[in-house]
């Protein structure tokens, strides 16, 4: 009776933060967080930090490290958006009868039926997870985490997923990343890069990329 209580009021809160998060938007911001959440955007900004590594590794290393991250994506996607979401069954916050007709949406983006946890939340902590620990510079790695706390928050300002699917989906895609780490350290003898070169170029294509989101949501390009 007191789990299922306390399970009850969980659910509950996080309808709350959820409304609370998607209650407050604006064009300029449907337009960005739409812009911010879309997988297809982020391909200039993940071919800059394949080319950190292929700067700071030689060939050999940077197949092993490809693979650890092609890895490391599958897994973490898998466990999220295969096993653990048919184990739950959790409805989307736009899918969920309760609180859908409160749900902002933007261009109509509901996404499927399930939500938890997030598929997004653990590809993007995955990385910043196992990027922190490929290359030992704070500022990096702090960039990183402010990435993935945007990717998060745009996952709730549009109604697709609670604050509960995020944490654990950051969770999984954080405990996958020290996974593969451990495996890319202790198995393939390979060592992180303690003073890593050009780390100035994916931070400037982040940088161009959220100008450009700024710019086209101000202008309202994004049909929204």
């Amino acid at each position: 009776m007191l789990l299922t209580a306390f399970i009850d009021g969980l659910e509950q809160l996080d309808k709350e933060v959820l409304l609370a998060v998607n209650g407050v938007h604006s064009s300029f911001g449907d337009g960005f967080m739409y812009l911010y959440s879309n997988k297809w955007v982020w391909i200039p900004f993940y071919i800059a930090l394949f080319y950190v590594i292929l700067r700071n590794y030689s060939w050999r290393s940077v197949l092993i490290v490809v693979a650890a991250i092609a890895l490391l994506i599958v897994l973490s996607d898998q466990l999220s958006a295969k096993l653990l979401r048919s184990m739950v069954d959790r409805y989307r916050p736009s899918h969920d009868e309760e609180i859908a007709p409160l749900v902002h949406t933007v261009m109509g983006w509901r996404g499927g039926l399930w939500s938890f946890p997030s598929a997004h939340a653990a590809n993007a902590w995955a990385l910043v997870t196992f990027l922190g620990l490929l290359f030992r510079r704070r500022w990096f790695a702090w960039m990183m985490v402010g990435w993935g706390i945007v990717m998060c928050y745009s996952r709730m300002y549009l109604g697709l997923h609670f604050l509960g699917d995020l944490l654990v989906g950051a969770a999984v895609g954080a405990l996958s990343a020290v996974i593969v780490w451990l495996v890319f350290h202790f198995v393939f003898r390979q060592q992180a890069v303690r003073k890593p070169l050009h780390l100035f170029v994916p931070a400037a294509v982040l940088a161009l990329t959220l100008i450009t989101f700024a710019i086209l949501s101000a202008f309202h390009v994004i049909p929204v």
